[in-house]
């Protein structure tokens, strides 16, 4: 009996956005559009692990700082780090000034450049800035940051990967996704990810069920923003972009989280 759409789906997000031991059995469009809808829930699992890396710093008696720091790791183990790679050779590209095959070229090189260095410690940086601060209010705000940036990152993977956006590149992850989801189910994925923070923080009261609606929104907003202007730049995404776009929100709804504390 073959594997219904769901499961095929699952394995592929799983497999190819987690160091998780899934194997992709298919490698097709309609199982890449159906992994690209479950990014939400990888990036869910990846956050409860980023939240338990936290709390249990806290329980140890480490403190608010090694609690960020640690649910910073975590999501960077959990995926090898080729988000954080991606970001960095996104901002390479960005930075070079080159025309579109040329920067295209020096984001697949295997170094690092001075952008793409600055960018990483920024990034990372701001990162365990706001986890700290949220861990610092209480070990559930803390969870909360840390479980809704993961998963509004993989929300933004699910809205690159919509119809319309067009791949840089014939081959590599990025062609393999580019323009796999609809746009209603794209749009659809960020809207429950948006209503789940909402009802996530409603148990810590009003304000926090607001401040995570809107976490995700411009979190969101934000990763858009970078698509737009890699797609006018490079003419198209790549897995870098993908990378860049993900760090991109869960920095930006960690921000978001960290404000008026």
């Amino acid at each position: 009996m073959s594997e219904t759409p769901s499961a095929d789906g699952l394995r592929f997000a799983f497999g190819t956005l987690t160091v998780l031991p899934v194997r992709v059995t298919r490698w097709d469009r309609p199982a890449a559009r159906a992994g690209m809808l479950c990014a939400p829930l990888v990036g869910l699992v990846v956050g409860t692990a980023s939240a338990a890396a936290g709390v249990l710093l806290l329980l140890l008696g480490a403190g608010p700082l090694l609690a960020g720091i640690a649910a910073t790791a975590v999501p960077a183990l959990l995926t090898r780090g080729l988000h954080l790679d991606g970001l960095a050779d996104t901002a390479d590209g960005l930075g070079s000034g080159k025309p579109a095959e040329d920067a295209l070229r020096i984001m697949k090189q295997s170094d690092i450049g001075p952008f793409g260095v600055l960018t990483l410690v920024l990034v990372l940086l701001a990162q365990a800035a706001a986890l700290a601060r949220a861990y610092d209010a209480s070990w559930a705000s803390g969870s909360l940051a840390a479980a809704l940036a993961a998963t509004a990152a993989r929300a933004a993977l699910t809205l690159a990967a919509r119809a319309g956006v067009p791949a840089a590149r014939p081959e590599g992850l990025g062609a393999a996704v580019a323009g796999v989801v609809p746009r209603g189910g794209a749009l659809a994925a960020a809207a429950a990810v948006a209503l789940a923070g909402a009802a996530a923080g409603a148990a810590l009261g009003p304000a926090e069920a607001v401040r995570a609606a809107a976490a995700v929104v411009l979190a969101l907003s934000a990763a858009e923003l970078l698509l737009r202007r890699c797609v006018r730049r490079f003419g198209g995404v790549t897995g870098d972009v993908f990378g860049a776009v993900a760090e991109t929100a869960a920095t930006a709804a960690l921000v978001v989280l960290a404000l008026g504390r």
